[in-house]
């Protein structure tokens, strides 16, 4: 088994994948930080009203 230098094609698409992770990593992060903005906010309490029985 001999150690062979990389491949040009390699090294781009090793930079194209970490591209489209960041990508990922940050639309997940802007949609948790918008859950919890939300939640602390309280607007996905139950309108407080009249019990209906």
């Amino acid at each position: 088994m001999s150690l062979r230098q990389t491949h040009e094609l390699h090294k781009r698409r090793y930079g194209r994948n970490l591209g489209v992770a960041l990508t990922l990593a940050a639309f997940i992060v802007i949609v948790f930080g918008l859950t919890v903005v939300k939640v602390t906010r309280g607007d996905f309490e139950p309108p407080r009203g009249e019990v209906q029985n």
